[in-house]
Protein backbone atom coordinates (compact mmCIF):
# COMPACT_ATOMS: atom_id res chain seq x y z
CA UNK A 1 0.00 0.00 0.00
CA UNK A 2 1.12 3.49 -0.73
CA UNK A 3 0.85 6.37 1.73
CA UNK A 4 -2.28 7.78 0.06
CA UNK A 5 -4.18 4.54 0.61
CA UNK A 6 -3.08 4.33 4.26
CA UNK A 7 -4.24 7.91 4.86
CA UNK A 8 -7.68 7.23 3.37
CA UNK A 9 -8.10 4.16 5.56
CA UNK A 10 -7.13 6.16 8.68
CA UNK A 11 -9.63 8.91 7.87
CA UNK A 12 -12.40 6.39 7.26
CA UNK A 13 -11.65 4.68 10.57
CA UNK A 14 -11.77 7.98 12.45
CA UNK A 15 -15.08 8.96 10.85
CA UNK A 16 -16.55 5.61 11.77
CA UNK A 17 -15.46 6.07 15.41
CA UNK A 18 -16.98 9.56 15.59
CA UNK A 19 -20.21 8.39 13.97
CA UNK A 20 -20.46 5.49 16.38
CA UNK A 21 -19.93 7.77 19.40
CA UNK A 22 -22.57 10.15 18.17
CA UNK A 23 -25.04 7.33 17.70
CA UNK A 24 -24.47 6.06 21.22
CA UNK A 25 -24.42 9.50 22.89
CA UNK A 26 -27.13 11.34 20.96
CA UNK A 27 -30.18 12.34 23.05
CA UNK A 28 -33.55 10.75 22.43
CA UNK A 29 -35.50 12.33 19.58
CA UNK A 30 -37.50 15.33 20.78
CA UNK A 31 -41.22 14.72 20.92
CA UNK A 32 -42.65 17.68 19.06
CA UNK A 33 -46.08 16.97 20.54
CA UNK A 34 -44.86 17.15 24.15
CA UNK A 35 -45.98 20.13 26.22
CA UNK A 36 -43.21 22.43 27.52
CA UNK A 37 -42.72 22.16 31.27
CA UNK A 38 -43.82 25.06 33.44
CA UNK A 39 -40.80 26.93 34.88
CA UNK A 40 -40.13 26.03 38.51
CA UNK A 41 -40.78 28.67 41.18
CA UNK A 42 -37.70 28.91 43.38
CA UNK A 43 -36.72 31.30 46.20
CA UNK A 44 -34.24 34.05 45.45
CA UNK A 45 -30.76 33.49 46.86
CA UNK A 46 -29.77 37.11 47.47
CA UNK A 47 -31.57 40.40 48.23
CA UNK A 48 -30.26 43.97 48.57
CA UNK A 49 -31.77 46.90 50.49
CA UNK A 50 -30.75 50.54 50.95
CA UNK A 51 -31.86 52.94 53.71
CA UNK A 52 -31.03 56.67 53.27
CA UNK A 53 -29.80 58.91 56.06
CA UNK A 54 -33.02 59.48 58.05
CA UNK A 55 -32.84 63.09 59.24
CA UNK A 56 -30.72 66.18 59.81
CA UNK A 57 -32.60 67.06 63.00
CA UNK A 58 -30.91 66.64 66.38
CA UNK A 59 -34.37 65.77 67.74
CA UNK A 60 -34.76 62.77 65.43
CA UNK A 61 -35.14 59.26 66.79
CA UNK A 62 -35.04 56.51 64.17
CA UNK A 63 -36.11 52.90 64.64
CA UNK A 64 -34.81 50.33 62.14
CA UNK A 65 -36.53 46.95 61.83
CA UNK A 66 -35.36 43.99 59.73
CA UNK A 67 -37.47 40.91 58.95
CA UNK A 68 -37.74 37.88 56.67
CA UNK A 69 -40.96 35.81 56.57
CA UNK A 70 -40.66 32.22 57.72
CA UNK A 71 -41.73 29.14 55.80
CA UNK A 72 -40.25 29.70 52.32
CA UNK A 73 -39.98 26.20 50.84
CA UNK A 74 -36.62 25.33 49.33
CA UNK A 75 -34.76 28.32 50.76
CA UNK A 76 -31.99 26.16 52.26
CA UNK A 77 -30.07 26.78 55.47
CA UNK A 78 -27.56 29.29 56.81
CA UNK A 79 -27.35 32.72 55.23
CA UNK A 80 -27.23 36.23 56.69
CA UNK A 81 -29.13 39.52 56.50
CA UNK A 82 -27.22 42.60 57.59
CA UNK A 83 -27.58 46.38 57.38
CA UNK A 84 -24.30 48.28 57.75
CA UNK A 85 -23.36 51.98 57.54
CA UNK A 86 -22.21 53.12 54.11
CA UNK A 87 -18.43 53.36 54.06
CA UNK A 88 -18.27 56.88 52.59
CA UNK A 89 -19.60 59.89 54.54
CA UNK A 90 -22.92 61.51 53.69
CA UNK A 91 -22.51 64.58 51.50
CA UNK A 92 -24.99 67.28 50.56
CA UNK A 93 -24.99 68.30 46.89
CA UNK A 94 -25.99 71.93 46.26
CA UNK A 95 -24.80 73.09 42.81
CA UNK A 96 -26.03 76.65 43.41
CA UNK A 97 -23.55 77.13 46.26
CA UNK A 98 -20.64 76.10 44.01
CA UNK A 99 -21.57 78.76 41.45
CA UNK A 100 -21.42 81.51 44.11
CA UNK A 101 -17.93 80.59 45.34
CA UNK A 102 -14.79 82.50 44.37
CA UNK A 103 -11.63 80.79 43.10
CA UNK A 104 -10.08 81.27 46.53
CA UNK A 105 -13.11 79.62 48.20
CA UNK A 106 -12.91 76.70 45.78
CA UNK A 107 -9.18 76.28 46.45
CA UNK A 108 -9.89 76.13 50.19
CA UNK A 109 -12.66 73.61 49.59
CA UNK A 110 -10.32 71.43 47.51
CA UNK A 111 -7.71 71.54 50.28
CA UNK A 112 -10.32 70.63 52.89
CA UNK A 113 -11.60 67.79 50.70
CA UNK A 114 -8.04 66.44 50.32
CA UNK A 115 -7.55 66.49 54.09
CA UNK A 116 -10.92 64.82 54.66
CA UNK A 117 -10.22 62.19 52.01
CA UNK A 118 -6.95 61.30 53.76
CA UNK A 119 -8.81 61.10 57.08
CA UNK A 120 -11.55 58.92 55.57
CA UNK A 121 -8.94 56.69 53.96
CA UNK A 122 -7.23 56.23 57.33
CA UNK A 123 -10.56 55.32 58.95
CA UNK A 124 -11.77 53.10 56.11
CA UNK A 125 -11.53 49.33 56.52
CA UNK A 126 -8.70 47.59 54.72
CA UNK A 127 -9.37 45.78 51.46
CA UNK A 128 -11.48 42.73 52.16
CA UNK A 129 -12.39 43.93 55.66
CA UNK A 130 -16.05 44.04 56.57
CA UNK A 131 -17.90 47.05 57.96
CA UNK A 132 -19.50 46.13 61.27
CA UNK A 133 -23.26 45.67 60.72
CA UNK A 134 -25.65 47.97 62.55
CA UNK A 135 -28.47 45.42 62.40
CA UNK A 136 -28.10 41.67 61.79
CA UNK A 137 -31.02 39.28 61.31
CA UNK A 138 -30.35 35.73 62.50
CA UNK A 139 -33.48 33.78 61.62
CA UNK A 140 -36.67 34.04 59.53
CA UNK A 141 -39.95 34.73 61.30
CA UNK A 142 -38.65 37.03 64.06
CA UNK A 143 -37.80 40.72 63.48
CA UNK A 144 -34.81 42.51 64.95
CA UNK A 145 -34.74 46.25 65.63
CA UNK A 146 -32.31 48.99 66.59
CA UNK A 147 -32.54 52.70 67.40
CA UNK A 148 -30.39 55.65 66.39
CA UNK A 149 -30.85 59.16 67.84
CA UNK A 150 -29.77 62.54 66.49
CA UNK A 151 -28.71 63.85 63.11
CA UNK A 152 -25.65 61.69 62.55
CA UNK A 153 -27.44 58.47 61.59
CA UNK A 154 -25.84 57.38 58.29
CA UNK A 155 -27.28 55.71 55.23
CA UNK A 156 -27.35 51.91 55.52
CA UNK A 157 -26.46 49.35 52.87
CA UNK A 158 -27.65 45.78 53.30
CA UNK A 159 -27.76 42.32 51.75
CA UNK A 160 -29.44 39.05 52.65
CA UNK A 161 -28.46 35.57 51.49
CA UNK A 162 -29.76 32.02 51.74
CA UNK A 163 -33.07 31.47 53.58
CA UNK A 164 -33.03 35.10 54.81
CA UNK A 165 -33.14 36.51 51.27
CA UNK A 166 -36.71 35.64 50.07
CA UNK A 167 -39.02 38.45 51.17
CA UNK A 168 -36.40 40.28 53.27
CA UNK A 169 -37.63 43.75 54.22
CA UNK A 170 -36.45 46.60 56.42
CA UNK A 171 -38.40 49.56 57.80
CA UNK A 172 -36.97 52.93 58.80
CA UNK A 173 -39.28 54.98 61.04
CA UNK A 174 -38.19 58.40 62.33
CA UNK A 175 -39.95 60.60 64.88
CA UNK A 176 -39.09 64.31 64.91
CA UNK A 177 -40.91 66.21 67.66
CA UNK A 178 -40.24 69.80 66.53
CA UNK A 179 -38.91 71.91 63.67
CA UNK A 180 -39.78 72.06 59.97
CA UNK A 181 -39.36 68.30 59.54
CA UNK A 182 -41.44 67.38 62.59
CA UNK A 183 -43.63 64.36 62.16
CA UNK A 184 -43.53 60.60 61.72
CA UNK A 185 -41.37 59.76 58.69
CA UNK A 186 -41.53 56.15 57.57
CA UNK A 187 -40.24 54.21 54.61
CA UNK A 188 -39.54 50.69 53.48
CA UNK A 189 -35.86 50.52 52.59
CA UNK A 190 -35.51 50.23 48.82
CA UNK A 191 -33.88 47.80 46.43
CA UNK A 192 -31.24 49.26 44.08
CA UNK A 193 -32.22 49.96 40.48
CA UNK A 194 -31.58 52.14 37.45
CA UNK A 195 -34.91 53.92 36.87
CA UNK A 196 -37.36 55.62 39.31
CA UNK A 197 -40.40 57.92 38.95
CA UNK A 198 -41.61 60.23 41.75
CA UNK A 199 -44.83 62.14 40.99
CA UNK A 200 -45.81 64.28 43.98
CA UNK A 201 -42.50 66.04 44.61
CA UNK A 202 -42.19 69.85 44.62
CA UNK A 203 -39.83 72.78 44.03
CA UNK A 204 -42.20 75.25 45.68
CA UNK A 205 -40.79 77.74 48.19
CA UNK A 206 -42.83 76.14 50.97
CA UNK A 207 -41.17 72.76 50.34
CA UNK A 208 -37.69 71.33 50.87
CA UNK A 209 -37.49 68.14 48.79
CA UNK A 210 -34.30 66.09 48.60
CA UNK A 211 -33.68 63.09 46.37
CA UNK A 212 -31.46 60.66 48.26
CA UNK A 213 -29.25 58.55 45.98
CA UNK A 214 -27.57 55.58 47.69
CA UNK A 215 -24.97 53.43 45.92
CA UNK A 216 -24.58 49.88 47.33
CA UNK A 217 -21.70 48.81 45.10
CA UNK A 218 -17.91 49.08 45.25
CA UNK A 219 -17.77 51.17 42.07
CA UNK A 220 -19.10 54.69 41.52
CA UNK A 221 -22.48 55.32 39.89
CA UNK A 222 -23.54 58.28 37.76
CA UNK A 223 -27.18 59.45 37.92
CA UNK A 224 -29.39 61.91 36.04
CA UNK A 225 -32.32 63.76 37.62
CA UNK A 226 -35.02 65.24 35.36
CA UNK A 227 -37.92 67.38 36.62
CA UNK A 228 -41.34 67.78 34.97
CA UNK A 229 -43.94 70.40 35.86
CA UNK A 230 -47.41 71.27 34.56
CA UNK A 231 -45.95 72.65 31.31
CA UNK A 232 -43.35 69.93 30.77
CA UNK A 233 -39.62 69.69 31.45
CA UNK A 234 -38.22 72.16 33.98
CA UNK A 235 -34.98 73.70 32.77
CA UNK A 236 -31.95 72.41 34.66
CA UNK A 237 -28.22 72.72 34.07
CA UNK A 238 -27.12 70.66 37.04
CA UNK A 239 -29.32 67.56 37.03
CA UNK A 240 -27.16 65.48 34.71
CA UNK A 241 -24.10 63.39 35.51
CA UNK A 242 -24.39 63.43 39.30
CA UNK A 243 -21.65 61.22 40.75
CA UNK A 244 -22.55 58.84 43.58
CA UNK A 245 -19.34 57.40 45.07
CA UNK A 246 -19.05 53.73 45.93
CA UNK A 247 -21.04 52.66 49.02
CA UNK A 248 -22.20 56.19 49.76
CA UNK A 249 -25.35 58.32 49.80
CA UNK A 250 -25.85 61.73 48.17
CA UNK A 251 -28.90 63.98 48.90
CA UNK A 252 -29.76 66.45 46.14
CA UNK A 253 -32.03 69.43 46.89
CA UNK A 254 -34.53 69.70 44.02
CA UNK A 255 -34.86 73.48 44.20
CA UNK A 256 -31.14 73.81 43.37
CA UNK A 257 -31.64 71.98 40.08
CA UNK A 258 -34.05 74.55 38.61
CA UNK A 259 -35.10 78.15 39.06
CA UNK A 260 -38.78 77.29 38.47
CA UNK A 261 -40.90 76.91 41.61
CA UNK A 262 -43.83 74.53 41.16
CA UNK A 263 -46.03 72.85 43.78
CA UNK A 264 -46.46 69.61 41.81
CA UNK A 265 -43.42 68.09 40.14
CA UNK A 266 -42.55 64.65 38.81
CA UNK A 267 -38.95 63.53 39.37
CA UNK A 268 -37.26 60.98 37.11
CA UNK A 269 -34.05 59.38 38.40
CA UNK A 270 -32.02 57.24 36.00
CA UNK A 271 -28.44 56.00 36.01
CA UNK A 272 -25.84 56.17 33.26
CA UNK A 273 -23.54 53.76 35.04
CA UNK A 274 -24.11 51.59 38.09
CA UNK A 275 -27.26 51.44 40.17
CA UNK A 276 -28.69 53.33 43.13
CA UNK A 277 -31.51 53.30 45.60
CA UNK A 278 -33.63 56.44 45.23
CA UNK A 279 -36.26 58.03 47.48
CA UNK A 280 -37.52 61.59 48.07
CA UNK A 281 -37.58 63.27 51.48
CA UNK A 282 -40.25 66.01 51.44
CA UNK A 283 -40.61 68.69 54.12
CA UNK A 284 -43.38 71.32 54.20
CA UNK A 285 -43.48 74.50 56.30
CA UNK A 286 -46.82 73.87 58.01
CA UNK A 287 -47.42 70.13 57.69
CA UNK A 288 -44.13 68.47 58.60
CA UNK A 289 -42.56 65.90 56.34
CA UNK A 290 -42.36 62.30 55.17
CA UNK A 291 -40.75 60.06 52.58
CA UNK A 292 -42.08 59.72 49.04
CA UNK A 293 -41.30 56.30 47.56
CA UNK A 294 -41.14 55.61 43.84
CA UNK A 295 -44.35 54.89 41.94
CA UNK A 296 -45.03 51.46 40.50
CA UNK A 297 -44.02 50.97 36.87
CA UNK A 298 -46.04 53.05 34.40
CA UNK A 299 -49.33 51.35 33.51
CA UNK A 300 -52.74 52.35 32.07
CA UNK A 301 -54.38 51.57 35.41
CA UNK A 302 -53.17 52.21 38.95
CA UNK A 303 -54.30 51.73 42.55
CA UNK A 304 -53.15 53.98 45.41
CA UNK A 305 -54.24 52.28 48.67
CA UNK A 306 -54.14 53.31 52.31
CA UNK A 307 -55.88 56.73 52.55
CA UNK A 308 -56.90 57.21 56.21
CA UNK A 309 -60.58 57.74 56.89
CA UNK A 310 -59.89 61.04 58.68
CA UNK A 311 -57.82 62.55 55.86
CA UNK A 312 -58.64 66.25 55.56
CA UNK A 313 -56.94 66.80 52.19
CA UNK A 314 -55.97 64.44 49.36
CA UNK A 315 -54.18 65.51 46.18
CA UNK A 316 -53.60 63.20 43.22
CA UNK A 317 -50.51 63.83 41.06
CA UNK A 318 -50.14 61.98 37.72
CA UNK A 319 -47.52 61.97 34.97
CA UNK A 320 -47.59 60.41 31.49
CA UNK A 321 -44.01 59.38 30.57
CA UNK A 322 -44.84 58.13 27.06
CA UNK A 323 -45.63 59.92 23.81
CA UNK A 324 -49.43 59.81 24.22
CA UNK A 325 -51.76 61.91 26.37
CA UNK A 326 -53.90 60.19 28.99
CA UNK A 327 -57.54 60.87 29.80
CA UNK A 328 -58.27 59.26 33.15
CA UNK A 329 -61.29 58.31 35.17
CA UNK A 330 -60.64 58.84 38.89
CA UNK A 331 -62.54 56.69 41.41
CA UNK A 332 -62.53 55.99 45.13
CA UNK A 333 -62.77 52.41 46.42
CA UNK A 334 -64.24 52.71 49.91
CA UNK A 335 -65.87 50.51 52.50
CA UNK A 336 -69.13 50.08 50.60
CA UNK A 337 -67.98 50.15 46.98
CA UNK A 338 -66.40 52.23 44.23
CA UNK A 339 -67.65 55.74 43.44
CA UNK A 340 -66.63 58.73 41.36
CA UNK A 341 -66.05 61.61 43.79
CA UNK A 342 -67.71 64.92 42.97
CA UNK A 343 -64.26 66.52 42.76
CA UNK A 344 -63.41 64.06 39.96
CA UNK A 345 -66.64 64.28 38.00
CA UNK A 346 -64.72 65.25 34.86
CA UNK A 347 -61.92 63.04 33.46
CA UNK A 348 -58.39 64.08 34.38
CA UNK A 349 -56.42 65.04 31.26
CA UNK A 350 -52.69 64.34 31.49
CA UNK A 351 -50.57 65.65 28.62
CA UNK A 352 -47.55 63.65 27.51
CA UNK A 353 -44.44 64.70 29.44
CA UNK A 354 -46.43 66.97 31.78
CA UNK A 355 -47.50 66.69 35.42
CA UNK A 356 -51.21 66.97 36.21
CA UNK A 357 -52.83 67.24 39.64
CA UNK A 358 -56.32 66.99 41.10
CA UNK A 359 -57.38 68.14 44.58
CA UNK A 360 -59.84 65.61 45.99
CA UNK A 361 -60.38 67.32 49.36
CA UNK A 362 -61.63 65.17 52.24
CA UNK A 363 -62.62 62.49 49.75
CA UNK A 364 -62.80 59.57 52.20
CA UNK A 365 -65.54 61.15 54.38
CA UNK A 366 -64.61 59.15 57.46
CA UNK A 367 -63.94 55.79 55.78
CA UNK A 368 -60.50 54.56 54.68
CA UNK A 369 -60.16 54.10 50.94
CA UNK A 370 -58.01 53.83 47.84
CA UNK A 371 -57.85 55.91 44.67
CA UNK A 372 -58.24 54.02 41.38
CA UNK A 373 -57.32 55.54 38.04
CA UNK A 374 -57.78 54.16 34.55
CA UNK A 375 -58.73 55.17 31.02
CA UNK A 376 -61.87 57.31 30.77
CA UNK A 377 -64.70 55.92 28.68
CA UNK A 378 -63.48 55.80 25.11
CA UNK A 379 -59.94 56.80 26.17
CA UNK A 380 -56.79 55.03 25.05
CA UNK A 381 -54.65 52.77 27.24
CA UNK A 382 -51.86 55.20 28.16
CA UNK A 383 -49.29 54.24 30.84
CA UNK A 384 -48.98 56.69 33.75
CA UNK A 385 -47.26 56.98 37.13
CA UNK A 386 -49.06 58.47 40.13
CA UNK A 387 -48.89 59.40 43.81
CA UNK A 388 -51.05 60.98 46.52
CA UNK A 389 -50.27 63.77 48.97
CA UNK A 390 -52.41 63.14 52.07
CA UNK A 391 -52.94 65.46 55.06
CA UNK A 392 -54.49 64.72 58.46
CA UNK A 393 -55.46 67.33 61.04
CA UNK A 394 -56.36 71.01 60.78
CA UNK A 395 -54.78 74.41 61.38
CA UNK A 396 -51.41 74.22 63.08
CA UNK A 397 -51.93 70.55 63.91
CA UNK A 398 -51.49 69.03 60.46
CA UNK A 399 -49.28 66.21 59.23
CA UNK A 400 -48.50 65.07 55.67
CA UNK A 401 -47.75 61.67 54.12
CA UNK A 402 -47.39 60.33 50.58
CA UNK A 403 -48.81 57.24 48.90
CA UNK A 404 -47.40 56.08 45.54
CA UNK A 405 -49.22 53.82 43.11
CA UNK A 406 -48.45 50.20 43.95
CA UNK A 407 -48.89 46.86 42.25
CA UNK A 408 -50.99 43.98 43.59
CA UNK A 409 -49.72 41.38 46.04
CA UNK A 410 -49.36 38.40 43.71
CA UNK A 411 -47.78 35.91 46.13
CA UNK A 412 -46.65 37.65 49.32
CA UNK A 413 -45.84 41.08 50.77
CA UNK A 414 -44.46 42.10 54.16
CA UNK A 415 -44.13 45.30 56.17
CA UNK A 416 -42.10 45.61 59.38
CA UNK A 417 -42.32 47.84 62.46
CA UNK A 418 -45.94 47.40 63.45
CA UNK A 419 -46.87 48.38 66.99
CA UNK A 420 -49.48 47.18 69.45
CA UNK A 421 -51.28 50.51 68.98
CA UNK A 422 -51.50 52.85 65.99
CA UNK A 423 -51.21 50.35 63.12
CA UNK A 424 -53.90 50.05 60.43
CA UNK A 425 -53.86 47.60 57.51
CA UNK A 426 -55.91 48.40 54.40
CA UNK A 427 -56.74 45.85 51.71
CA UNK A 428 -58.26 46.93 48.40
CA UNK A 429 -59.80 44.51 45.88
CA UNK A 430 -60.40 46.70 42.79
CA UNK A 431 -62.07 43.96 40.75
CA UNK A 432 -63.26 40.62 42.17
CA UNK A 433 -63.64 39.69 45.82
CA UNK A 434 -60.54 38.19 47.41
CA UNK A 435 -59.59 36.07 50.39
CA UNK A 436 -56.37 37.12 52.12
CA UNK A 437 -54.24 35.53 54.85
CA UNK A 438 -52.49 37.94 57.20
CA UNK A 439 -49.71 36.71 59.49
CA UNK A 440 -48.54 38.75 62.46
CA UNK A 441 -45.00 37.60 63.26
CA UNK A 442 -43.42 37.07 66.63
CA UNK A 443 -42.31 40.31 68.26
CA UNK A 444 -38.77 41.65 68.18
CA UNK A 445 -38.65 41.18 71.97
CA UNK A 446 -40.96 38.20 72.31
CA UNK A 447 -44.42 36.86 71.51
CA UNK A 448 -46.01 34.24 69.28
CA UNK A 449 -47.23 34.71 65.71
CA UNK A 450 -50.94 34.98 64.93
CA UNK A 451 -52.69 34.22 61.63
CA UNK A 452 -56.02 35.69 60.52
CA UNK A 453 -57.97 35.51 57.27
CA UNK A 454 -59.96 38.39 55.73
CA UNK A 455 -62.42 38.56 52.84
CA UNK A 456 -62.41 41.76 50.79
CA UNK A 457 -65.44 42.37 48.59
CA UNK A 458 -64.81 43.35 44.98
CA UNK A 459 -64.57 47.11 44.42
CA UNK A 460 -64.08 47.90 48.11
CA UNK A 461 -61.40 48.72 50.67
CA UNK A 462 -61.24 46.90 54.00
CA UNK A 463 -59.42 48.73 56.82
CA UNK A 464 -58.61 46.65 59.90
CA UNK A 465 -56.59 46.84 63.08
CA UNK A 466 -54.17 44.02 62.29
CA UNK A 467 -53.82 41.02 64.58
CA UNK A 468 -51.30 41.45 67.42
CA UNK A 469 -48.98 38.57 68.40
CA UNK A 470 -49.81 36.88 71.69
CA UNK A 471 -47.54 38.20 74.44
CA UNK A 472 -46.06 40.85 72.15
CA UNK A 473 -42.88 42.59 73.21
CA UNK A 474 -41.38 45.14 70.85
CA UNK A 475 -42.61 45.50 67.26
CA UNK A 476 -43.73 42.90 64.74
CA UNK A 477 -44.13 42.32 61.02
CA UNK A 478 -47.25 41.75 58.93
CA UNK A 479 -47.22 39.38 55.96
CA UNK A 480 -50.07 39.45 53.43
CA UNK A 481 -50.76 36.44 51.17
CA UNK A 482 -53.73 36.25 48.76
CA UNK A 483 -55.44 32.85 48.90
CA UNK A 484 -58.17 33.18 46.27
CA UNK A 485 -60.15 35.65 44.18
CA UNK A 486 -59.03 38.79 42.38
CA UNK A 487 -55.99 41.04 42.84
CA UNK A 488 -55.39 42.77 46.17
CA UNK A 489 -53.46 46.00 46.86
CA UNK A 490 -52.31 46.64 50.42
CA UNK A 491 -50.93 49.42 52.63
CA UNK A 492 -50.07 49.90 56.29
CA UNK A 493 -50.43 53.16 58.24
CA UNK A 494 -48.67 54.02 61.49
CA UNK A 495 -50.18 56.81 63.60
CA UNK A 496 -48.85 58.59 66.70
CA UNK A 497 -50.33 61.72 68.30
CA UNK A 498 -47.67 64.12 69.61
CA UNK A 499 -48.63 67.43 71.26
CA UNK A 500 -51.97 67.39 69.46
CA UNK A 501 -50.44 66.69 66.03
CA UNK A 502 -51.85 63.52 64.36
CA UNK A 503 -48.52 62.24 63.05
CA UNK A 504 -48.73 59.37 60.58
CA UNK A 505 -46.95 57.60 57.74
CA UNK A 506 -48.19 55.13 55.11
CA UNK A 507 -46.22 52.30 53.48
CA UNK A 508 -47.59 50.37 50.52
CA UNK A 509 -47.04 46.61 50.26
CA UNK A 510 -45.95 45.62 46.74
CA UNK A 511 -45.18 41.95 46.12
CA UNK A 512 -41.85 40.98 47.69
CA UNK A 513 -40.67 39.03 44.60
CA UNK A 514 -39.16 36.44 46.88
CA UNK A 515 -39.80 33.71 44.32
CA UNK A 516 -38.55 33.63 40.73
CA UNK A 517 -39.36 31.42 37.74
CA UNK A 518 -36.48 29.17 36.68
CA UNK A 519 -37.02 27.31 33.37
CA UNK A 520 -36.25 23.59 33.23
CA UNK A 521 -33.09 22.67 31.25
CA UNK A 522 -31.43 19.49 30.06
CA UNK A 523 -28.32 18.46 28.14
CA UNK A 524 -28.78 18.55 24.35
CA UNK A 525 -25.77 17.58 22.21
CA UNK A 526 -27.72 18.29 19.04
CA UNK A 527 -26.69 21.96 19.38
CA UNK A 528 -23.16 20.85 18.45
CA UNK A 529 -24.22 19.67 14.98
Amino acid sequence: MNRTTLSLIAVATALAAVTGFAAVSAPDPVDSTATAKTPARLPVERSSLLCPAPSTSELAETVYTSFTPAGTTGAGTGGAAELAPSAAPLTDTDPADDEKKTDEDKAKDDEAKDDKAKDDEAKAPADGAKVKPFLALKEPGKPVSGTKKGADAPALVGAATGPLAPGWTAQQTTTVTAGDSRGLLGMTCTAPGTDFWFPGASTDKSRQDYVHLTNPDDTAAVADIALYGKEGTLKSDTGEGIPVPARSSVPVLLSTLTGEAEPNVTVHVSTRTGRVGAVVNATEEKTGGDWLAASADAAPRAVLPGIPGDATSVRLVVFAPGEDDAELKVQLAGKSGTIVPSSAAEPLNVKSGMTASLDLGDVTKGEAGAVRIGPAEGGRETPVVAALRVVRGKGDNQEVAFIPATGPVTERATVADNRAKGSTLTLTAPEKSAKVKVTASAGSGGGEQVVKTYTVKGGTTLAVTPPVPAGLKGSYALTVEPESGGPVHAARALAVTQDGVPMFTVQTLPDDRGMVSVPATKEDLSVLK
